[in-house]
Protein backbone atom coordinates (compact mmCIF):
# COMPACT_ATOMS: atom_id res chain seq x y z
CA UNK A 1 0.00 0.00 0.00
CA UNK A 2 1.58 3.81 -0.53
CA UNK A 3 0.05 6.76 1.09
CA UNK A 4 -2.16 7.81 -2.06
CA UNK A 5 -3.61 4.36 -1.02
CA UNK A 6 -4.11 5.47 2.62
CA UNK A 7 -5.78 8.58 1.41
CA UNK A 8 -8.32 6.51 -0.66
CA UNK A 9 -9.17 5.05 2.37
CA UNK A 10 -9.68 7.98 4.48
CA UNK A 11 -11.82 9.39 1.48
CA UNK A 12 -13.86 6.65 1.61
CA UNK A 13 -14.69 5.70 5.01
CA UNK A 14 -14.09 8.97 7.15
CA UNK A 15 -15.09 12.59 6.90
CA UNK A 16 -11.98 13.86 5.36
CA UNK A 17 -10.40 13.68 2.07
CA UNK A 18 -6.86 15.02 1.63
CA UNK A 19 -6.33 13.40 -1.64
CA UNK A 20 -5.50 17.06 -3.27
CA UNK A 21 -2.93 17.91 -0.52
CA UNK A 22 0.45 18.40 -1.58
CA UNK A 23 2.55 15.19 -2.55
CA UNK A 24 6.09 15.78 -0.34
CA UNK A 25 3.85 17.19 2.93
CA UNK A 26 0.96 14.80 3.16
CA UNK A 27 3.85 12.05 2.44
CA UNK A 28 5.95 12.93 4.97
CA UNK A 29 3.38 13.83 7.83
CA UNK A 30 1.94 10.01 7.10
CA UNK A 31 5.03 8.99 7.40
CA UNK A 32 5.50 10.41 10.70
CA UNK A 33 2.53 8.76 12.39
CA UNK A 34 3.35 5.35 11.05
CA UNK A 35 7.00 5.71 12.67
CA UNK A 36 5.57 7.73 15.87
CA UNK A 37 2.90 4.41 16.10
CA UNK A 38 5.69 1.70 14.57
CA UNK A 39 3.17 0.97 12.05
CA UNK A 40 2.92 -0.59 8.61
CA UNK A 41 0.52 1.00 5.69
CA UNK A 42 -1.71 -2.26 6.40
CA UNK A 43 -1.53 -1.68 10.35
CA UNK A 44 -2.23 2.23 9.90
CA UNK A 45 -5.05 1.70 7.51
CA UNK A 46 -6.64 -1.42 10.03
CA UNK A 47 -6.22 1.01 13.03
CA UNK A 48 -7.97 3.75 10.97
CA UNK A 49 -11.07 1.72 10.37
CA UNK A 50 -11.83 0.59 13.97
CA UNK A 51 -10.60 3.15 16.02
CA UNK A 52 -12.17 7.01 15.02
CA UNK A 53 -10.57 8.49 17.77
CA UNK A 54 -7.62 7.48 16.26
CA UNK A 55 -8.76 9.06 12.79
CA UNK A 56 -8.57 12.12 15.00
CA UNK A 57 -5.15 11.98 15.96
CA UNK A 58 -4.29 11.47 12.11
CA UNK A 59 -5.99 13.98 10.93
CA UNK A 60 -4.23 16.29 14.11
CA UNK A 61 -1.00 15.04 12.88
CA UNK A 62 -1.84 15.67 9.20
CA UNK A 63 -3.25 19.54 9.71
CA UNK A 64 -0.53 20.69 12.37
CA UNK A 65 0.23 24.48 11.71
CA UNK A 66 3.11 26.01 13.45
CA UNK A 67 1.90 29.79 14.46
CA UNK A 68 2.90 32.61 16.70
CA UNK A 69 1.55 36.16 17.65
CA UNK A 70 2.50 38.50 15.31
CA UNK A 71 4.18 36.13 13.36
CA UNK A 72 5.92 38.32 10.38
CA UNK A 73 5.96 41.29 12.05
CA UNK A 74 6.65 43.73 8.48
CA UNK A 75 2.81 42.00 7.66
CA UNK A 76 1.18 43.11 10.77
CA UNK A 77 3.11 46.57 10.83
CA UNK A 78 1.47 47.32 7.36
CA UNK A 79 -1.91 46.76 8.54
CA UNK A 80 -2.18 48.42 11.62
CA UNK A 81 0.07 51.78 9.60
CA UNK A 82 -1.32 52.09 6.29
CA UNK A 83 -4.52 49.27 5.29
CA UNK A 84 -6.63 48.39 8.64
CA UNK A 85 -7.43 52.03 8.72
CA UNK A 86 -9.47 51.75 5.23
CA UNK A 87 -12.33 49.81 6.94
CA UNK A 88 -13.20 52.90 9.49
CA UNK A 89 -15.94 53.86 8.28
CA UNK A 90 -17.90 50.55 8.00
CA UNK A 91 -21.00 49.95 10.53
CA UNK A 92 -19.46 46.53 10.62
CA UNK A 93 -15.86 44.47 9.91
CA UNK A 94 -16.33 41.29 8.94
CA UNK A 95 -13.22 38.52 9.05
CA UNK A 96 -12.91 34.94 8.19
CA UNK A 97 -9.75 33.35 9.99
CA UNK A 98 -10.02 30.18 7.31
CA UNK A 99 -6.90 27.41 9.19
CA UNK A 100 -7.06 29.63 12.32
CA UNK A 101 -5.04 27.41 13.84
CA UNK A 102 -4.46 28.28 17.92
CA UNK A 103 -5.51 30.99 17.32
CA UNK A 104 -2.75 33.09 18.06
CA UNK A 105 -3.21 35.39 14.56
CA UNK A 106 -6.74 36.13 15.17
CA UNK A 107 -5.96 37.99 18.43
CA UNK A 108 -2.97 39.37 16.99
CA UNK A 109 -5.47 41.36 14.25
CA UNK A 110 -8.07 42.04 17.26
CA UNK A 111 -5.62 43.69 19.49
CA UNK A 112 -4.49 45.77 16.19
CA UNK A 113 -8.20 46.59 15.68
CA UNK A 114 -8.48 47.55 19.54
CA UNK A 115 -5.52 49.65 18.94
CA UNK A 116 -7.01 51.98 16.34
CA UNK A 117 -9.98 52.57 18.19
CA UNK A 118 -12.13 49.74 16.05
CA UNK A 119 -12.18 46.78 18.11
CA UNK A 120 -16.04 46.99 18.49
CA UNK A 121 -16.93 46.99 14.59
CA UNK A 122 -15.46 43.37 13.90
CA UNK A 123 -17.54 40.01 13.48
CA UNK A 124 -14.61 37.34 13.52
CA UNK A 125 -15.16 33.75 12.14
CA UNK A 126 -12.41 31.82 12.77
CA UNK A 127 -12.25 28.07 11.89
CA UNK A 128 -10.26 25.27 11.01
CA UNK A 129 -10.35 21.55 10.83
CA UNK A 130 -8.54 20.95 14.06
CA UNK A 131 -11.39 20.70 17.28
CA UNK A 132 -7.75 20.35 19.06
CA UNK A 133 -6.61 23.89 17.50
CA UNK A 134 -9.99 25.37 17.78
CA UNK A 135 -10.66 24.49 21.67
CA UNK A 136 -7.31 25.93 22.23
CA UNK A 137 -8.19 29.02 20.27
CA UNK A 138 -11.21 29.52 22.79
CA UNK A 139 -9.37 28.74 25.84
CA UNK A 140 -6.73 31.83 25.03
CA UNK A 141 -4.04 30.03 27.10
CA UNK A 142 -0.78 29.57 25.62
CA UNK A 143 2.65 28.69 27.02
CA UNK A 144 6.27 29.98 26.13
CA UNK A 145 5.61 32.35 23.84
CA UNK A 146 7.43 35.45 25.77
CA UNK A 147 10.31 32.61 25.84
CA UNK A 148 9.29 32.38 21.49
CA UNK A 149 9.75 36.10 21.44
CA UNK A 150 6.08 37.50 21.05
CA UNK A 151 7.07 40.57 23.10
CA UNK A 152 10.07 41.09 20.74
CA UNK A 153 7.37 40.87 17.67
CA UNK A 154 5.09 43.55 19.11
CA UNK A 155 7.90 46.43 19.38
CA UNK A 156 8.78 45.57 15.71
CA UNK A 157 4.87 45.93 14.94
CA UNK A 158 4.51 48.78 16.46
CA UNK A 159 7.58 50.04 15.91
CA UNK A 160 8.60 50.92 19.60
CA UNK A 161 10.82 49.02 21.58
CA UNK A 162 8.95 49.80 24.78
CA UNK A 163 5.85 49.21 23.08
CA UNK A 164 5.80 45.02 23.58
CA UNK A 165 5.54 45.10 27.50
CA UNK A 166 3.18 47.53 27.27
CA UNK A 167 1.09 45.27 24.52
CA UNK A 168 1.55 42.53 26.92
CA UNK A 169 0.17 43.95 29.75
CA UNK A 170 -3.06 45.17 28.27
CA UNK A 171 -3.85 42.00 26.42
CA UNK A 172 -2.75 38.82 28.49
CA UNK A 173 -2.94 38.14 32.22
CA UNK A 174 0.50 37.09 32.56
CA UNK A 175 2.69 33.73 34.57
CA UNK A 176 5.87 35.06 33.89
CA UNK A 177 7.25 32.36 35.97
CA UNK A 178 5.38 29.88 34.11
CA UNK A 179 5.97 31.28 30.95
CA UNK A 180 1.66 31.34 30.65
CA UNK A 181 -0.01 34.05 28.96
CA UNK A 182 -3.92 34.61 29.21
CA UNK A 183 -5.92 36.43 26.34
CA UNK A 184 -7.95 38.78 28.24
CA UNK A 185 -11.62 39.10 28.02
CA UNK A 186 -11.41 41.97 25.77
CA UNK A 187 -10.21 39.98 23.02
CA UNK A 188 -13.04 37.02 23.32
CA UNK A 189 -16.07 39.03 22.45
CA UNK A 190 -16.74 38.96 18.65
CA UNK A 191 -15.36 35.47 17.99
CA UNK A 192 -17.18 32.82 16.65
CA UNK A 193 -14.93 29.42 16.65
CA UNK A 194 -16.46 26.58 13.77
CA UNK A 195 -15.39 23.52 13.11
CA UNK A 196 -15.17 23.73 9.24
CA UNK A 197 -13.22 21.32 6.20
CA UNK A 198 -11.96 23.95 3.96
CA UNK A 199 -11.30 20.96 1.30
CA UNK A 200 -14.88 20.01 1.82
CA UNK A 201 -17.24 21.44 3.62
CA UNK A 202 -19.57 24.73 2.24
CA UNK A 203 -18.99 28.06 3.75
CA UNK A 204 -20.13 27.73 7.22
CA UNK A 205 -21.18 31.54 7.74
CA UNK A 206 -23.61 33.19 5.29
CA UNK A 207 -22.01 36.55 5.34
CA UNK A 208 -20.08 38.62 2.70
CA UNK A 209 -16.31 39.15 4.31
CA UNK A 210 -14.06 42.39 4.18
CA UNK A 211 -11.06 40.15 5.51
CA UNK A 212 -9.97 36.34 4.60
CA UNK A 213 -6.95 35.07 6.48
CA UNK A 214 -5.77 32.14 5.06
CA UNK A 215 -2.16 32.21 6.34
CA UNK A 216 0.51 28.85 5.74
CA UNK A 217 -2.53 26.85 4.83
CA UNK A 218 -2.53 26.74 0.81
CA UNK A 219 0.97 25.60 0.67
CA UNK A 220 -0.15 22.16 1.77
CA UNK A 221 -2.34 22.10 -1.57
CA UNK A 222 -1.61 21.05 -4.68
CA UNK A 223 -2.22 24.10 -7.53
CA UNK A 224 -5.65 23.04 -8.27
CA UNK A 225 -6.83 22.93 -5.14
CA UNK A 226 -5.09 26.31 -4.52
CA UNK A 227 -7.09 27.63 -7.41
CA UNK A 228 -10.78 26.35 -5.80
CA UNK A 229 -9.66 27.80 -2.40
CA UNK A 230 -8.52 31.38 -3.93
CA UNK A 231 -11.87 31.14 -5.86
CA UNK A 232 -13.65 30.86 -2.70
CA UNK A 233 -12.11 33.46 -0.89
CA UNK A 234 -12.81 35.70 -4.11
CA UNK A 235 -16.65 34.82 -4.05
CA UNK A 236 -16.51 35.21 0.15
CA UNK A 237 -15.37 39.13 -0.76
CA UNK A 238 -16.69 42.19 -0.57
CA UNK A 239 -15.41 44.66 -3.66
CA UNK A 240 -12.03 45.79 -2.16
CA UNK A 241 -11.64 43.08 0.64
CA UNK A 242 -8.80 41.80 1.57
CA UNK A 243 -7.20 38.73 1.22
CA UNK A 244 -3.76 38.04 3.64
CA UNK A 245 -1.60 34.95 3.07
CA UNK A 246 1.47 33.11 4.20
CA UNK A 247 4.54 35.27 3.35
CA UNK A 248 5.70 32.59 1.09
CA UNK A 249 1.95 32.29 -0.72
CA UNK A 250 1.04 34.43 -3.85
CA UNK A 251 -1.88 34.64 -6.61
CA UNK A 252 -1.25 33.13 -10.04
CA UNK A 253 -2.80 33.13 -13.29
CA UNK A 254 -6.29 34.62 -13.71
CA UNK A 255 -6.02 35.63 -9.79
CA UNK A 256 -3.48 38.08 -10.71
CA UNK A 257 -6.42 40.00 -12.60
CA UNK A 258 -8.58 39.97 -9.85
CA UNK A 259 -6.93 40.94 -6.98
CA UNK A 260 -4.58 43.69 -6.58
CA UNK A 261 -1.38 43.43 -4.52
CA UNK A 262 -1.33 46.42 -2.19
CA UNK A 263 1.87 45.85 -0.08
CA UNK A 264 1.82 42.28 1.40
CA UNK A 265 -1.57 42.10 1.30
CA UNK A 266 -4.49 41.57 -1.92
CA UNK A 267 -7.43 43.56 -2.70
CA UNK A 268 -10.56 42.08 -4.54
CA UNK A 269 -10.10 44.50 -7.80
CA UNK A 270 -13.27 43.20 -9.46
CA UNK A 271 -16.76 43.02 -9.06
CA UNK A 272 -19.25 45.03 -7.06
CA UNK A 273 -21.22 43.93 -3.70
CA UNK A 274 -23.73 46.59 -2.14
CA UNK A 275 -22.59 46.36 1.61
CA UNK A 276 -25.53 45.86 4.10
Amino acid sequence: MTYKEYLRVLKEHTPYDFSEYSDNSINRRIQKVMQDHKMTFDELTARTLSDNRFVEEVVEAITVNTTDFFRDPELWRFLFEKHLSIYRKNGVINIWHAGCSTGQEVFSLLILFNELGMLPKTRVFATDISQKALDKAKEGIYKHQIERGCIDNFSKVFNDPKKGEQILDKYFDVDSMNDIITVKPLLKKNIKFIRHDLVKNGLPFYNKMDIVFCRNVLIYFNAKLQTRIIQRFFDVLFSNGTLVLGAHESLNGFFKTKFEKTGPVFKKSNGFHFRC
